[in-house]
């Protein structure tokens, strides 16, 4: 028997998948590889991370299931035998009802995305149906479900053997008819963090691109309490987007403020990584600059790859939080730098010291680049949404590498002061007065080139920080 090369190709479904398998054969029988994630996701299958496996056995010929559309992606085939495969897809949008049929045999397989009515006739004895799901199923799962009567007139399968003459259950039989069908919705994004700078942000961007989301805040999802977090809701999600962290610097040098700097950043991203794990769902957790010790020269930067070496208390809860991330097989850690968002920050704290006549001093020997929280929430999403390759990734604007100094200058050019009006000072004579102070790096730059490998740009700092600015109530300005 000669092998077909492994080759997949699309359908009328987008991400509907029709694979075909080589089948190696000889006097013996034959052997196939099923499913080779290496292989297949080479091949252009998504990374989509299956936890059970399921075989259906058909004894007679004419044995019809379906049509399901689960809240889970799936990967089918058959182990011997033959059958009329018909899918439809049951999403919401405007494939809505769309249908693709072809028969499968061991040489073939189908991937087939969450929301997409799964169906199938036996067309040879003693079938053997099987498929890979991404989740476990559960009693909870399938209120999720969405079903569609293998009759129904308007998608109107061709069915090989009329419906009336085979082995159907009488569930299936009387599913409803699609007009009368409410689509599923896009699996939604878990975020956490919701109220802090990052986390409004991607509301926002999931408000403004229509994305379904659940957003939770400390109030209802601590960090540092996993007893209390709401883990069903992380079954179907597409992905946790982790926006929440212990970020007082400061305060985590003291003994109650490290304690709860390493119950959030450590402990509490090492217990959603194992929530994440047995839930089949995907986490995009966002660290820091700090895990590095900031001592690389300037004019370089630190790679994904750099060896960690955090110097502060919060730097070290956040590589551990990292540690714990990496433990999960899709997953994307995004290493970030001096974030700007809504609410308090050092621009927004400088606009208004500008408009209310204050000549601040501001350090003028801590180096890195800005980042917009709308531009890091939108890398993001797009990385989550677009199943970019798990992994560590780092974004900040694009740009020169520059002081506080310089960013506070720019501040005041922007809203129409005098830069001069900002003064210079080291690190050293700045906190002189302030014992208890966490160490800062001195260089923050991080290396963005694997995230515009992903065909993410992040925009220019000095054009970003403008931008910004002009959002900002005239009274800033």
């Amino acid at each position: 028997m000669a092998a077909a090369e492994l080759t997949i190709t699309t359908t009328q479904i987008p991400g509907l998948l029709l694979v075909q398998l080589p089948v190696h054969g000889d006097a013996r029988g034959w052997f196939k590889e099923n499913w080779q994630r290496e292989k297949m996701v080479a091949a252009g299958l998504p990374d989509f991370g299956p936890v059970q496996n399921n075989i259906s056995f058909n004894a007679s010929v004419g044995t019809t299931r379906g049509i399901h559309a689960e809240p889970w992606d799936k990967y089918v085939s058959v182990a011997t035998g033959k059958i009329f495969g018909a899918w439809v897809d049951l999403r919401a949008g405007e494939n809505f009802g769309t249908v693709f049929t072809t028969e499968i045999t061991p040489g073939q397989a189908v991937f087939v995305p969450r929301g997409v009515g799964n169906s199938f006739q036996t067309l040879e004895e003693n079938t053997a149906y099987t498929y890979l799901v991404n989740d476990h199923w559960s009693a909870d799962a399938q209120q999720l479900y969405t079903f569609l009567n293998l009759a129904d007139p308007t998608v109107a399968i061709d069915w090989p053997i009329p419906l009336d003459q085979v082995v159907l259950s009488e569930k299936d039989r009387n599913h409803p008819y699609l007009d009368a069908v409410t689509p599923m919705d896009p699996a939604p994004v878990i975020i956490l963090g919701a109220n802090g700078q990052l986390g409004r942000a991607l509301t926002a961007q999931c408000d403004s691109q229509q994305i379904p989301y659940q957003a939770y805040d400390r109030s209802t999802w601590d960090l540092a309490e996993p007893s209390g977090w709401p883990l069903k809701s992380l079954r179907g999600a597409r992905a946790v987007i982790n926006a929440a962290a212990h970020t007082q610097v400061d305060a985590a040098q003291i003994p109650e403020g490290r304690t709860l700097a390493w119950a959030v950043n450590s402990t509490g991203v090492s217990a959603l990584a194992a929530a994440c794990q047995h839930a089949g769902v995907p986490l995009a957790h966002v660290s820091t600059d700090y895990v590095f010790d900031g001592t690389l020269p300037l004019g370089q930067e630190y790679p994904v790859e750099a060896a960690v070496a955090p110097v502060s208390v919060y730097g070290q809860s956040k590589a551990a939080g990292e540690s714990a991330v990496r433990a999960l097989r899709r997953h994307w850690i995004v290493r970030t730098s001096w974030v700007i968002g809504e609410g308090n920050n050092f621009v927004a704290t400088m606009a208004r010291l500008a408009a209310n006549g204050v000549d601040p001093t501001v350090v003028d020997d801590q180096h890195g680049r800005l980042t917009f929280a709308s531009d890091l929430a939108s890398a993001l999403l797009q990385m989550v949404l677009g199943d970019a390759p798990s992994g560590t990734y780092h974004y900040t604007s694009d740009g020169p590498v520059v002081s506080w100094y310089e960013i506070a200058r720019w501040v005041y050019e922007d809203t129409r002061h005098d830069p001069d009006r900002v003064s210079p000072i080291s690190t050293a004579d700045y906190t002189q007065d302030k014992p208890g102070q966490a160490p800062r790096p001195s260089n923050s730059a991080l290396d963005i080139h694997m995230i515009k490998d992903l065909g993410i740009s992040p925009g220019d700092m000095r054009a970003n920080l403008s931008a910004y600015l002009s959002g900002i109530s005239p009274t800033l300005r």
